[in-house]
């Protein structure tokens, strides 16, 4: 075990072919736990993470004593503990009951750092309208949450779009059947008009339209966070200046379904959709659903089959504690999941793997490329994906501390041909070496490829409910 960094760092069991600096936050986070119970005295940290709603949700933690010669990482342990909930649950007021010096380096960590003050502003402020609050007191609220249906709804002609950051897909769906589909690429996440993007949805829209004999409902999914079709935040919007973003943005969807008639419409996060659709095809819950797009996308259905108010945005997680590793290109944090589970994944580790590709070459097709290179069987980019089977296993078994994972669905463009089943073997050859506990109750799935082009859709689709 290494002891160079604040936190313990702990070397994998199955190092990454490509990464063998790599430091999981889950082997980190059982050696802190070990440390703090070993010093004899832990100190007891409890959290709870409040939405606008009143929703709440609760966890607690553990600290080294001041006196401890390690206590310097207590701040750091802290941080990247409460990034995890607030990007995997969200919230605006935290608060915390502990040692005062940990609510005051947390505040600090939000108002005076830079990776801070950008979880402080998308998650509290532009998703819950709040600033963010850290709270230092005994008397924390009661957990409560509320759960609900999404989707599921196949009754009628609808149309079912999904919108991810280089391309985007639209299918039109007659009772749960797919009679039309089509995937167009689009470039969003720079253009500061939205109406490029605006254009792109009406286009994609109109072309599924004219394959029903009417529309009776619109669903869709897309990268963000959106609330009664506003939305709140999202990456796909990240080139449009805020005072836009304001005046045309945050309603955009409602605009799109005035334009078709205000019939029944929904868009939620892409994530979400992406669990609705393994729960609907594989016909189970208590999954996980992670799309390897050109971000990471994730949602999470309940044992009951609802999904919750949680954000689930994985994206942004800590997934690796190595201090030199890649930094998001947004937030800029290091370590968090868009790094991992991604297109972004696919073009760092190139180099890595010793192929060559063209550097003026976008992420898309550089992922093409490296799938070409896979069917014909090159050595360099099954080390890619066995690289980022190897992050998944940990990643997952990271999750799993904070989920009730029964199911994990691995699909998104990174997944596509042979490449999807050696990143899902990877990931299973992890849990069987290093946590046993959770390869005996945790399963991986693929979606087919029927599933890969309709599946999504088809959840998409079936989000709004059409009056009887």
């Amino acid at each position: 075990m290494q002891t160079d960094h604040v936190l313990p760092l702990v070397a994998p069991t199955i190092m990454p072919v490509l990464d063998p600096a790599f430091r999981p936050a889950v082997l980190a986070a059982r050696a802190w736990r070990s440390l703090v119970h070993a010093s004899g005295a832990p100190v007891p940290v409890r959290l709870a993470l409040e939405q606008a709603d009143g929703s709440v949700f609760r966890t607690d933690t553990e600290a080294l004593p001041a006196a401890h010669p390690r206590a310097g990482a207590n701040p750091a342990h802290l941080e990247r503990l409460v990034k995890f909930l607030l990007w995997s649950r969200g919230g605006w007021r935290l608060y915390l009951d502990g040692p005062p010096e940990l609510a005051r380096s947390l505040a600090a960590h939000y108002r005076d750092t830079a990776t801070g003050r950008f979880d402080a502003d998308l998650v509290a402020v532009r998703m819950f309208d709040h600033p963010l609050e850290v709270v230092h007191t005994r008397d924390l609220p009661a957990e409560r949450s509320v759960t609900r249906p999404l989707g599921r709804h196949l009754r009628g002609c609808r149309i079912g779009f999904d919108l991810g950051g280089s391309d985007r897909k639209v299918a039109a769906v007659i009772d749960g059947q797919v009679v039309f589909s089509e995937e167009t690429v689009w470039d969003p996440y720079h253009k500061p008009d939205p109406q490029y993007h605006l254009d792109g949805i009406m286009d994609s829209l109109h072309k599924a339209a004219a394959h029903l004999p009417r529309v009776d409902a619109i669903g869709g999914s897309a990268a963000g966070v959106y609330v009664n079709n506003r939305v709140k935040a999202g990456s796909l919007f990240r080139g449009v200046p805020q005072a836009i973003f304001d005046a045309r943005v945050k309603d955009l969807f409602l605009e799109v379904r005035r334009a078709w008639h205000d019939v029944p419409f929904e868009v939620v996060n892409d994530g979400e959709v992406t669990a609705l659709a393994g729960s609907m095809s594989l016909g189970v819950n208590a999954i996980l659903g992670i799309a390897l797009g050109t971000s990471t996308a994730a949602g999470y259905v309940t044992r009951n089959g609802n999904i919750t108010s949680w954000l689930n945005e994985l994206a942004f997680v800590p997934v690796d504690y190595n201090p030199a590793g890649p930094a998001d290109e947004w937030s800029g944090d290091i370590g968090v999941g868009s790094q991992y589970f991604s297109q972004q994944c696919v073009g760092r580790l190139i180099a890595r793997a010793g192929l060559e590709v063209p550097e003026a070459m976008g992420l898309p097709d550089r992922l093409k490329a490296v799938q070409a290179l896979m069917d014909d069987g090159h050595p360099g980019a099954a080390q890619i994906y066995d690289t980022i089977g190897t992050y998944l296993g940990y990643g997952v078994a990271h999750f799993a501390d904070f989920y009730d994972i029964a199911h994990v669905l691995v699909l998104g463009r990174v997944t596509s041909g042979p490449g999807g089943n050696r990143i899902v073997d990877g990931a299973r050859a992890v849990l069987a070496a290093e946590f046993p506990d959770l390869a005996a109750t945790m399963a991986f799935h693929v979606p087919d490829e029927q599933d890969k082009r309709h599946g999504q859709a088809i959840a998409a689709a079936s989000l709004p409910e059409v009056p009887q």
